[in-house]
């Protein structure tokens, strides 16, 4: 009998992975149903569905992470079938198990095949035994932390813990130092219990400026398995993916022919069904020996580079492989065309490292145009948190080759704006025209190495120009008639010489900024003249924004700063560097601690970061504990000084 595609799909996912499936499901005639949290109940994805249905209060685990919940909102709806996107369920085998005993087809790989890839262990033996080469590294589960630790020293630093459940980049940890071997293995299980409820580990060699290269495959139900080419992955941050092309320049037709084969044969192990990738760690001196890492059984962030070069879409192969169709094309017919390169847009302020940001979306302009394409879950007003991913949209560009997308992509992140919430789009454009990333010299580490070139370096005149700008153009008077000369802005005085008007402003540190130039100001532009250059940003409040670069640019009241004794109270205080939830509380009022001791962790977007006593002292006030949610640049704790020979610190 011939397969029949669903009439209605449930979309178990938010933001721009349920607004990609949906646009799909709408193109194939297939009715779309949403879910949502309180903190969603606006969200893009909730707007474009069909129908939506609300699964639950804003955390995760009481809604998008609740099997419960999400079974029970397909059979409201009448969904034939659950998409799980990627994230949140998306590789839970009890949730695919869940869906087909309620009825539901997954759409995804059966269960068993989910369970196999999403433990790293078992994923390793089961494809060294088809012939597919691995990473050395520790073998067996569950081991201690005593027997992780030995694993490192036997194969020698530096070495990389991973979960064995869960992937992402979360949890990993490189280690250089064997003594620090205790306190890393602790802290890589604390983020993958917090990521994936599972904090077992393994430990791998770690293999020096490697590339990180990733095969697409896809699969039916009736034995197909092709691979549709690769896609290089090398441009990282924290083992997080941050640019992605398709194909790699470092790759030769005999290579890539050879590693796809490989990828195939890793599917195949497993029996697999629908769309999935098989990541590989290659030695960039020596391509031809590559190691299998990981499958990912699900759709990847970066499927639409592949979408752009072979011209298939994965989303519409998911839901055909679910619904029982066969693929209809073999290996020879996959062409790869052109090159594609994808940008993630991220809530994360590289000024403050790249620690992820929240706010409210007040100007949205997302670049369009030939060769570009926007993957997105936001519009104006969406607000931005701290519970779930910090990843917004993605910028993906296309060109006849490498040179030509990569151009088109830095233009398209130019023209990105994202203002109320800080992103990585301007770092993400100069990233892409780094000398090493224009010739295709990549390596997992080259981001973190020149990363502080990278980002901005201080706050250009032209902004504070153009914020003065604005705040003077406010001032002046509005509509027909006499105008009150005292109320104009122009620094006249009485019987004097006119003074002109200057503002206190600070991004980072206060400035008093006199403006100097011409200046033009609009509803959603402010353009600047300085010694004859004009300037144009975006703007929208305290925000302005320029070639995907923004600056919160605020007022400043001195005299309130020097009353409120702020600069001796940031020298002593703990504040939160991020929005977020604080996880861990080492110390208590009236503790001891020395200069650089740990004393707080908070979590926010799946990221940890420890906070750690400026100097040494006493602890006199602790304002939170564990699982208590804080804000940016809240106060957490205030160390004392320590009492010097001299006195007091």
């Amino acid at each position: 009998m011939a397969a029949q595609m669903f009439e209605t799909v449930l979309v178990a996912n938010r933001g721009e992975i349920a607004v990609r499936v949906i646009r799909t499901l709408r193109s194939m005639g297939v009715r779309s149903v949403a879910v949502f949290s309180d903190a969603d109940a606006d969200a893009r994805h909730v707007r474009e569905a069909d129908t939506a249905v609300r699964i639950g209060p804003a955390p995760a685990a009481e809604s998008y992470l609740s099997v419960e919940r999400l079974l029970e909102a397909a059979a409201r709806t009448g969904a034939q079938a659950v998409h799980p996107g990627y994230g949140f369920l998306a590789e839970n085998a009890g949730f695919a198990r869940a869906c087909a005993e309620a009825g539901l087809v997954f759409v995804g790989p059966p269960p068993d095949a989910i369970a196999l890839m999403g433990d790293k262990i078992r994923a390793k033996e089961t494809v060294r035994a088809a012939g597919v080469p691995v990473v050395p590294g520790s073998s067996g589960s569950g081991l201690t932390d005593d027997q992780l630790a030995d694993a490192a020293r036997e194969i020698g630093v530096p070495v990389l813990l991973k979960p064995s459940a869960g992937g992402g980049g979360k949890g990993m940890r490189l280690v250089w130092d064997p003594e620090r071997l205790a306190e890393e293995i602790a802290a890589a299980r604390r983020e993958a219990r917090a990521s994936f409820g599972d904090d077992t580990l393994l430990v791998e060699r770690w293999i020096d400026r490697p590339r990180h290269i990733e095969i697409q495959v896809l699969a039916d139900g009736h034995g197909g398995v092709v691979h549709l080419g690769e896609r290089e992955c090398s441009l990282q941050r924290r083992h997080q993916k941050i640019i992605e092309e398709a194909p790699s320049v470092l790759l030769d037709g005999a290579t890539r022919a050879a590693m796809g084969e490989a990828a195939v044969q890793a599917a195949r192990s497993c029996g697999y069904r629908g769309a999935g990738t098989v990541e590989f760690i290659v030695p960039g001196g020596d391509p031809s020996s590559y190691y299998f890492m990981e499958m990912n059984t699900r759709l990847q962030v970066e499927h639409p580079v592949t979408e752009l070069i072979t011209g298939l879409d994965l989303v519409e192969w998911q839901l055909r492989a679910a619904a029982g169709e066969r693929l209809g094309f073999a290996q020879e017919d996959v062409r790869l065309t052109g090159h594609a390169v994808e940008a993630r847009i991220c809530a994360e302020d590289p000024s403050r490292g790249f620690l992820p940001s929240g706010g409210t979306v007040l100007r949205l302009r997302e670049p369009r145009g030939e060769g570009v394409r926007t993957d997105s879950g936001l519009s104006e007003g969406t607000e931005v948190g701290s519970l779930y991913d910090p990843m917004l949209s993605k910028v993906i560009a296309y060109g006849p080759d490498r040179a030509s997308a990569l151009r088109r992509l830095r233009a398209a992140l130019a023209e990105t704006v994202t203002l109320g919430v800080p992103t990585n789009a301007g770092f993400l454009r100069r990233l892409l025209a780094h000398p090493a990333v224009v010739s295709g010299d990549l390596d997992t580490g080259l981001v973190e190495r020149e990363a502080d070139g990278l980002v901005a370096a201080g706050v250009p005149e032209e902004v504070y120009e153009a914020a003065a700008a604005v705040r003077l153009d406010a001032l002046r008077p509005r509509g027909d008639g006499w105008t009150d000369p005292f109320s104009v802005p122009s620094g006249w005085r009485l019987g004097g010489t006119p003074k002109p008007v200057a503002f206190h402003l600070r991004v980072t540190d206060p400035v008093k900024h006199t403006p100097r130039g011409s200046h033009t100001v609009t509803e959603d532009r402010v353009s600047v003249t300085l010694d004859g250059v004009r300037h144009t940003f975006h703007r929208a409040a305290d925000w302005l924004g320029r070639d995907g670069d923004a600056w919160h640019v605020r007022d400043h009241d001195p005299v309130a700063a020097s009353l409120t004794g702020a600069g001796r109270a940031g020298a002593d205080s703990l504040t939160a560097p991020m929005p977020g939830t604080v996880t861990v509380v080492k110390a208590a009022v009236g503790d001891e601690v020395a200069a650089g001791q740990s004393l707080l962790v908070v979590e926010a977007m799946k990221m940890e970061h420890v906070i750690s006593a400026p100097h040494a002292g006493t602890v006199t006030e602790l304002d939170v504990a564990p699982g208590t949610t804080v804000a940016m640049d809240q106060v957490l704790a205030v160390i004392a000084p320590a009492a010097t020979e001299e006195g007091t610190a």
